[in-house]
């Protein structure tokens, strides 16, 4: 088997949509998601993120059962705490909130354990100490920090001699923010991987939608990117063209430019079928003049894809 994670993690956020499908539109049963596993790990995809948030634990019930099919060491689980989601009546709310993760996911230990977001750096990032300490989290990272909140939560880690590993942001071609802000600069010259999530910007660069053919309706990506969807043709375009040179698909291109910006991409998987569009991005090779082309249409389109839940990079 090759091992392939070390590139590209695959995310669950839509595992734990709700039956309404609320946020993406569909609503995934761990039948339907069975064989997307299989073909996953079959092709060396390892490495899985998700998150208490997602659906209130639904996603890492999901993918905790579908993985007791597998040995704990053949991959590896990337989950977060989220400090909105914290009970609030204990002074170990990040090992409460881990304690539950590792029920769900079936295991004793988290290889990358996340703060989701730097609602109080002060306050979580020494609560992770201990729970490295005793083995139960391998890798800490840091999810939606500025550069100044990251410095800040490694030099609280110092102190007992502990350092993030990992830091994980939005970035797309739409939304480029930690690149701007100099994060991803400094997660190269200190060792640190930076995981980009939404590279595909929930499908909207997938080049599968277009005005005739809209996100899901209904779904908070429809409510969000079909009103953009004429501003992105010539990028989603512009994608596709590239990729026809390589026999590659506008996803596929889109998930290589984030590779090329030195960027571990997070891409969301739902069906078996669309694996091997990951082992292909992993393959591409993009010249200086395809990435210029793409960041000049992605700049003309002029659309703004910072979540609701995202605080300015810069």
């Amino acid at each position: 088997m090759t091992n392939t994670s070390a590139k590209l993690a695959l995310g669950t956020w839509a595992w734990g949509d709700t039956p309404d499908g609320q946020v993406f539109g569909n609503h995934l049963t761990t039948a339907d998601l069975r064989p997307v596993v299989q073909t996953a790990m079959a092709a060396g995809f390892t490495l899985w993120d998700t998150a208490y948030a997602y659906g209130a634990g639904a996603s890492e019930d999901k993918l905790g059962e579908l993985l007791q099919d597998y040995p704990r060491d053949d991959y590896q689980l990337s989950t977060k705490f989220t400090p909105q989601m914290a009970a609030g009546d204990s002074d170990h709310e990040v090992a409460d909130m881990l304690a539950g993760s590792l029920q769900r996911l079936h295991t004793d230990y988290i290889d990358i354990y996340w703060i989701h977001n730097p609602a109080d750096v002060e306050k979580w990032t020494p609560q992770l100490i201990p729970l490295v300490q005793s083995g139960k989290i391998k890798r800490i990272g840091v999810s939606n920090h500025n550069l100044e909140q990251i410095k800040r939560a490694d030099e609280i880690l110092g102190e007992a001699g502990l350092h993030i590993s990992a830091v994980q942001n939005h970035f797309s071609l739409l939304y480029r923010s930690s690149e701007k802000a100099g994060i991803i600069d400094y997660c190269k010259q200190h060792g640190l991987t930076f995981f980009g999530y939404m590279v595909l910007e929930q499908g909207l660069l997938t080049g599968r939608y277009n005005v005739d053919n809209p996100l899901p309706a209904g779904s908070m990506r429809a409510n969000i990117y079909n009103a953009v969807l004429p501003q992105v043709a010539a990028l989603t375009a512009g994608l596709t063209a590239i990729g026809e040179k390589q026999g590659a698909s506008a996803a596929e291109v889109a998930t290589a430019y984030a590779l090329a910006k030195g960027v571990t991409p997070i891409v969301g998987v739902t069906k078996a079928k669309y694996m091997a569009s990951e082992t292909k991005a992993l393959s591409l090779k993009l010249s200086a003049t395809d990435i210029s082309r793409l960041e000049e249409l992605a700049a003309a389109a002029n659309v703004n894809t910072k979540g609701s839940w995202e605080a300015p990079m810069a």
